[in-house]
């Protein structure tokens, strides 16, 4: 039996409504180069994962929070700000630094940090706050997953705070060129633990309406062994510039990821800019095969934080690798400050530099 198609109707019809109400403000998913007002990082502790590589870990933290406040605001979230300011103060501009004490799980800001909007005539941020679900049900989130609406409460993120709990949605699996285009991947996005109770196509007209989009661009190929997101996009492929993707290739053809990052190069050449191009496409490096106790870790180019004039990018104490990326970075952008950070710490629990960070535009700290 094929069911009653006016109760699929009906029942489509209920969702999409549901889904549709979202949309009562006008405002833009601006790029991640858009004018940033700083940069938010969950430090590690005790209580996280890191416990056994603790000061490991607090030396690449450290790293990016010198990097970070030399240029823009840095928002550190810890439950003991107190201790993190005697290990930063000697090395990190301090008048550049906020902290918020709050109680979390783990550091991935980019997941569970919210997601900002700008009105298309004020310019005014509306704060998303979508559900983290440690990445379809893998690791506990229910710290981490309340850090939006504290922060937004406590004064620590200015903007209208809007609750979008209902969806599962992390910053890392959607990159935007602040014209209307999101590009994704079908992996993550369609992960039966996040989103599994909608179809490919109600998912997109959700994320259409939400961030009030033009045009969804899927990547359905493309993965990165050790990796918990489910292909998260910034391991992936990135936009540069409204015209300009970096992804990454990989060339050697006995490499595990050979076929499905060739078949991600291929689809992407058959993306097009709104008015019908072909994206300039900026081809990264596949990082050389780090292992620990046999599992291989998902070392990623890709996975650069754009801010201010300047780019932060993961080295992994690769020198052919890493100056490539740089070099490759830099065409992509020219006139910003490239600055590398060894991130061999981080991908030791499976992300990298752009999973522990997140922007905010413009008038959202301060």
């Amino acid at each position: 039996m094929t069911g009653n198609p006016k109760k699929k109707r009906r029942k489509n019809e209920v969702i999409n409504k549901k889904m549709m109400s979202d949309k009562f403000f006008n405002a833009t998913l601006p790029a991640e180069w858009s004018p940033q007002s700083g940069i938010q990082l969950t430090w590690p502790h005790a209580g996280t994962d890191w416990v056994r590589m603790l000061t490991e870990v607090q030396s690449c933290f450290i790293a990016i929070a010198r990097e970070v406040a030399k240029r823009e605001l840095l928002l550190i979230v810890t439950p003991e700000p107190e201790v993190v300011k005697k290990q930063i103060s000697a090395t990190v501009n301090m008048s550049n630094v906020r902290f918020m004490e709050c109680e979390t799980n783990d550091t991935w800001a980019r997941d569970h940090g919210a997601i900002t909007m700008l009105d298309v005539n004020t310019e005014a941020p509306f704060l998303l706050d979508f559900t983290f679900n440690g990445w379809g049900l893998k690791f506990a989130a229910d710290l981490d997953n309340r850090i939006t609406r504290q922060a937004v409460e406590a004064g620590y993120l200015q903007g209208s705070y809007l609750n979008r709990l209902g969806f599962v949605l992390e910053g890392g699996s959607i990159e935007s060129d602040g014209m209307g285009t999101l590009l994704t991947t079908s992996e993550c996005l369609l992960s039966f633990n996040r989103n599994g109770q909608f179809s490919r196509d109600e998912i997109e007209e959700y994320l259409r309406s939400v961030f009030q989009l033009k045009r969804v661009l899927w990547l359905d190929y493309g993965y990165l062994a050790g990796d918990d997101t489910d292909s998260h996009v910034d391991t992936l492929a990135r936009f540069c510039s409204p015209d300009t993707i970096a992804y990454v290739q990989c060339s050697d053809r006995q490499d595990e990821h050979y076929e499905a990052l060739h078949e991600m190069e291929k689809q992407l050449k058959t993306f097009r800019t709104p008015d019908g191009k072909p994206y300039r496409l900026l081809a990264l490096p596949m990082a050389d095969r780090i292992d620990e106790e046999g599992e291989r870790l998902p070392a990623t180019y890709a996975n650069f934080l754009i801010m201010n004039n300047a780019v932060l990018y993961p080295m992994y104490r690769q020198p052919e690798n890493d100056t490539r990326a740089e070099e490759i970075l830099q065409q992509a952008f020219p006139g910003y400050e490239i600055v590398g950070i060894d991130c061999r710490a981080l991908i030791k629990q499976h992300g990298s530099l752009h999973c522990v960070t997140m922007q905010y535009p413009v008038g959202v700290l301060k």
